[in-house]
């Protein structure tokens, strides 16, 4: 039976993952930090894997995966890197707190997770790590700037370790929602009141079956993003092929 250990998924984008690959007959597992939330989770799915996990220590990657994978017989077929926060704000505004606080778990955690998934990934033929990416890493957004930042690493992480781990039968994939209907969007972002909010987590937790499961194309071509939702696919089509001063203008534009 195939296996996937999701960060951060009692709410939003990883419950919607949880619950499409449960669907599938997938082995499950939820761990996050909201000790309420897993509690809610174990009630009304009994048959998945829960537990605590602070995406910030290695020693809780390491005994997360470890129980995980006990069920597993060791194997791992997907990491969902899926944790992440997002405080809005001017740079100036906003606490030296908030802006560790952001690249403590979107930056730190991504990478100790797949630092901590690797030898269980590269025991299981076939197996994918999958980074939540954002729309955010497209071109730097003003007022969620420590945020966007740190996206652009995981873009960065994502490629990397595509071409280091592909040796290795690991593959390496982002997902590139825009803004979605999640405690995440509850801010006061000017991209999200000038894009609104469109994107479910299911669309995204749909994407993300996707990706792991790749096409001859995606596989030919070493695809490692994919994008949720026609804006995404706009905006990353523009940054690609306009010049960079029109990628600049757009985002500046959604951003007033």
């Amino acid at each position: 039976m195939s296996s996937i250990f999701i960060s951060g998924g009692a709410a939003g984008i990883g419950l919607a993952t949880a619950e499409r690959f449960g669907r599938e007959g997938w082995t499950v597992g939820v761990y996050d930090v909201d000790k309420d939330a897993l509690s809610k989770v174990k009630a009304n799915h009994p048959n998945w894997i829960v537990g605590e996990l602070d995406v910030r220590d290695p020693e809780q990657w390491e005994q997360a995966l470890a129980d995980f994978t006990s069920h597993t017989d060791g194997t791992l077929d997907v990491l969902d890197n899926n944790a992440g926060v997002l405080v809005a704000g001017d740079i100036d505004q906003i606490s030296a707190g908030a802006i560790k606080t952001q690249i403590d778990i979107d930056v730190l955690g991504v990478t100790l997770g797949a630092q901590a998934a690797y030898k269980y990934l590269k025991a299981t033929p076939g197996s994918h790590l999958v980074n939540i990416a954002s729309a955010s890493a497209i071109y730097g957004q003003p007022g969620i700037a420590t945020y966007s930042a740190a996206k652009f690493y995981v873009a960065g992480l994502t490629e990397a370790l595509e071409l280091e781990w592909e040796p290795k039968g690991i593959r390496v994939v982002g997902i590139w929602p825009l803004w979605a209907k999640t405690a995440l969007a509850d801010n006061d972002a000017k991209t999200t009141k000038t894009l609104g909010v469109r994107i479910t987590p299911e669309q995204v937790a749909e994407k993300v079956w996707e990706s792991v499961h790749p096409t001859p194309r995606d596989l030919r071509i070493h695809r490692t993003s994919y994008s949720v939702g026609v804006q995404t696919t706009v905006l990353a089509n523009v940054a690609k092929f306009a010049p960079n001063f029109a990628s600049r203008l757009i985002n500046k534009l959604l951003a007033q």
